[in-house]
């Protein structure tokens, strides 16, 4: 093979091949010259399964799975066609030209989509009650081959109360913001969510999407963090591989439970938040164990909650992560760019998304957090006709959580990520296990 140099990356090309080129058809403006530019960046961080030699620091040459795809001789719709297929996609949306912002997206909202309904906001309460107690129900009378069924519905269920405190928090389920708090802090009591430190960081998510430093959610890791010691570096390779979709159990005990995370004017609020789940725990959790023993807790609480905790990191990580869609530091940050084009669109089972109150229709939700949940999707499909090209959309798929569960690791700024098995190929276990087992198709 002939190895050839691409702006600084060396690529094994067989015979016949040539490096990728920059390629540009003509634009009819100055916005579709940026777009152009834009997607020339894209295409080198594409990814397809060739082998890649990629020189690192001590002139060390390593061999590594992303690596750019050839791009498709027609024009830039075609590339996001290309790059959609490789990383599981059904659309990659178009960069957002500069000069948008978050308020021109919002001015193309119908105003239906922020009133609140009580007899909707209601039904969503009695939906996820029910839907609860059955899956108690099925748990209590499932033979032990039909429990994964019952506690992955179960799950699903809590994940509903879930989403209604998440409503609540944002002052979007009612009128009366004490029946918001109030409600808001029952509904997270089962899955020990205290509901006012996850309200605090959890605005600040939405305020800083997607913003290296400050984003309270979800972020690549630092390269640094990631050679701080082997020992680190292998938990990190296992937490954000194959432990991923329970990474938001890492994310629940170090965020909410520290006060001294918290502003001063917050820390009342947060006491009394954490008093409650702490007094839920203390009779709760001994009521459990008293009428149905040790087993019984695992059985009828440890599980679901296990099955919320996977609903709730595939959820996050889907909603923000991709190959192509950059973390940036706050003085490169672009409220538009993040909430509009850098969120994902992603569907599911339509029972997943009725028992989850269409939490999944998620870039409503971070154009204005005003919109209630049963009014998600109507603004999506207003979005859809006003800003439909810039859009990121899929179908939950095994591709696309392959590739955010083996490519999106370390954070890079030319690339946005590089994978663990590019920094530490000998110790990359977790990642190549995954990349064997989990099936390519989307």
């Amino acid at each position: 093979m002939a190895c050839k140099m691409l702006d600084s990356v060396f690529l094994c090309l067989g015979p016949c091949q040539r490096p990728i080129k920059s390629q540009r058809t003509a634009t009819r403006s100055s916005t579709a010259s940026i777009f152009h530019s834009k997607w020339d960046n894209l295409l080198l961080k594409g990814i397809n399964h060739r082998k890649v030699i990629f020189p690192l620091r001590r002139n060390k040459v390593i061999q590594a799975v992303a690596a750019p795809i050839r791009p498709s001789p027609a024009d830039s719709a075609e590339y996001g066609k290309q790059l959609a297929d490789e990383y599981g996609f059904r659309q990659i949306g178009e960069p957002l030209p500069d000069n948008v912002t978050l308020k021109n997206v919002i001015d193309t909202l119908p105003k239906k989509v922020f009133e609140i309904d009580d007899v909707k906001a209601w039904t969503s309460v009695l939906i996820s009650v029910t839907s609860y107690a059955l899956g108690i129900f099925m748990i209590s009378k499932a033979p032990w081959y039909l429990l994964p069924l019952a506690w992955a519905w179960t799950g699903t269920a809590l994940t509903g109360f879930f989403v209604i405190g998440h409503d609540c928090a944002h002052k979007a389920f009612s009128k009366n913001k004490l029946v918001e708090d109030i409600l808001g802090t029952l509904t997270l009591l089962p899955i020990i969510y205290p509901y006012e430190p996850w309200r605090f960081k959890h605005d600040r998510h939405h305020a800083k999407t997607n913003m290296l430093q400050e984003d309270t959610a979800w972020h690549p890791v630092w390269e640094e963090e990631f050679e701080t010691s082997p020992f680190l570096r292998k938990a990190i390779m296992f937490g954000y591989g194959p432990f991923r979709p329970w990474m938001s159990i890492a994310h629940w005990l170090i965020w909410h439970f520290d006060v001294n995370k918290f502003r001063p004017n917050e820390v009342k609020r947060v006491k009394i938040s954490l008093a409650c789940v702490f007094a839920f725990m203390a009779i709760g959790w001994p009521l459990i164990i008293y009428k149905t023993g040790i087993m019984g807790w695992i059985k009828f609480w440890l599980m679901p909650w296990l099955g919320y905790h996977f609903w709730m990191s595939t959820f996050t990580m889907v909603h923000h992560t991709a190959p192509h869609i950059p973390f940036k530091y706050s003085d490169e940050w672009n409220a538009a760019q993040a909430q509009l084009n850098g969120t994902i669109h992603c569907d599911y089972p339509r029972w997943v998304e009725i028992l989850c109150h269409d939490i999944n229709v998620h870039i409503p939700h971070h154009i204005s957090t005003r919109i209630p949940s049963y009014n998600l999707r109507a603004a999506h499909k207003s979005i859809q006709e006003n800003w439909g090209p810039y859009l990121n959309e899929a179908t939950w798929n095994w591709r696309l959580m392959k590739t955010i569960m083996t490519v999106c690791h370390v954070y890079n700024k030319e690339r946005n990520y590089i994978g663990f098995d590019e920094l530490a190929p000998e110790e990359a276990f977790p990642i190549t296990f995954l990349k064997r087992l989990m099936p390519d198709y989307a």
